[in-house]
């Protein structure tokens, strides 16, 4: 049986030389994490984790380095500041294969407090991590901390793939009472209106979507919320708050997906406060394993399967930059990687990366089809995989184009300042 402790009395727990894991986001114990901030005795703490939402002292430690498989916020500022902060590159299915070799010593996650027959919900995160918390769990070498919040939503599961652990499996319930973290949505341009509009235009009745993080995704699903289609199935590492508009707008029926037919799926949830008093004892819902969210194969056994995704910049064979730039590490692979090329399996199937066709750097404006990748860019989803590219200027089919005809139709969507430009670098590139 868990042994009940304050956030102080399970952040003791932790050794000054241990190693400590956790899940991405939602998954991070916020109250735990508090607590670990305020000792200052680490000597060699090794913590494995993603995309934290918020800034804790703890991973400004001395003794403290975090492998952090996604940035967000809280990594870009830790690592600019000097913390030992540093990137796994690696999608978000590989997550659980690098826990289970890092091993932590003690497994941290954020949960519901127990029901009546004593199971606590995972909540608003699957991810890659039950796996190594039931391993934690039956090692008594190890430690299992759950971090409980009578705030979090109750969520639906998969059959075979429940989302939650019993109070007899778990070494501490550490007691939290605050708001989840809500991801407030980013203002709007025109710019985005239109690229959203052009996206949601290539999305037929009945498609299965999924949309990445950020504005634009939101948005198409927004739009589709608002207009006369239907008759969708949701299949998305993420759940966001457009992904709920649209069931609430009555467009998400699920019936015409291939799997997992009859119910949303989906690794985790990050949104409002709104999404998540809506996901509470939700059924239209089910959070599973990334590994099989994230499968390529899985995914693209549906028909009409379009994902949505956006992206930093992409270069005239059709190479897409979406989580670093200019060497500096912004965001991380997740699965879009995943979902691009589970959208290329047949051939009313479609991937949109969508982004604005420029950027204001320093008061310069500046092209973000480019017609090389400079140096210290790294590729997120190679060229093979690059189905169609959407700017405010138009979309860019690129599946059975030749290298040459890539670049005319990216030149094409390009900014119009910038396209003869782009066309002189494609003839000189040869």
């Amino acid at each position: 049986m868990a042994a009940n402790l304050t956030p102080e009395e399970a952040a003791a727990l932790v050794r000054p030389v241990d190693v400590v894991g956790m899940g991405l986001g939602p998954a991070n114990p916020p109250a735990l994490l508090e607590a670990l901030s305020a000792r200052e005795d680490y000597e060699a703490v090794e913590v494995g984790g993603a995309l934290v939402l918020g800034l804790y002292e703890f991973f400004n430690r001395p003794g403290v380095r975090f492998k952090a498989g996604f940035f967000g916020p809280a990594e870009r500022f830790w690592s600019s500041a000097g913390a030992r902060v540093e990137l796994v590159p690696a999608g978000f299915r590989q997550f659980g294969p690098l826990l289970e070799v890092m091993a932590p010593r003690v497994m941290m996650v954020n949960g519901t407090p127990p029901d009546e027959h004593g199971r606590v919900s995972m909540s608003l995160h699957y991810g890659a991590t039950m796996d190594e918390l039931r391993r934690a769990a039956a090692d008594p070498e190890r430690l299992l901390i759950v971090e409980t919040n009578e705030r979090l939503p109750w969520t639906g599961h998969l059959p075979a793939y429940p989302n939650t652990l019993h109070v007899d499996e778990i070494d501490a319930l550490v007691g939290a009472d605050r708001e989840p973290f809500a991801l407030e949505e980013p203002p709007t341009t025109a710019v985005d209106e239109e690229i959203a509009r052009l996206a949601a235009s290539r999305i037929p009745w009945g498609a299965t979507l999924q949309t990445g993080i950020g504005a634009i995704p939101s948005m198409v699903a927004t739009r589709l919320a608002e207009g006369d289609g239907g008759g969708y199935g949701i299949h998305s590492e993420m759940l966001t708050d457009g992904i709920m508009r649209l069931h609430k707008a009555g467009k998400v029926t699920n019936d015409n997906k291939s799997v997992f037919n009859g119910v949303s799926v989906t690794t985790f949830a990050l949104g409002s406060a709104e999404l998540y008093e809506w996901l509470d004892e939700n059924d239209d819902v089910a959070f599973a394993p990334v590994d099989l969210v994230n499968d390529p194969v899985i995914i693209g056994s549906n028909s009409r399967f379009v994902s949505i995704n956006g992206a930093i910049s992409v270069d005239l064979y059709g190479q897409i930059v979406a989580d670093c730039i200019d060497g500096r590490q912004i965001s991380g692979v997740g699965g879009h990687e995943d979902f691009v090329a589970g959208a290329e399996h047949h051939t009313d199937d479609a991937s949109l990366v969508c982004l604005g066709s420029t950027i204001e750097v320093g008061g310069e404006l500046r092209s973000r089809i480019v017609a090389q990748l400079p140096q210290g860019a790294v590729v997120s989803t190679p060229r093979h995989h690059t189905g169609s590219v959407v700017t405010e200027h138009g979309i860019a089919d690129l599946a059975g184009l030749t290298v040459r005809e890539r670049a005319e139709a990216l030149a094409e969507i390009a900014h119009p300042q910038f396209r003869e430009e782009l066309r002189a670098a494609a003839r000189q590139m040869g």
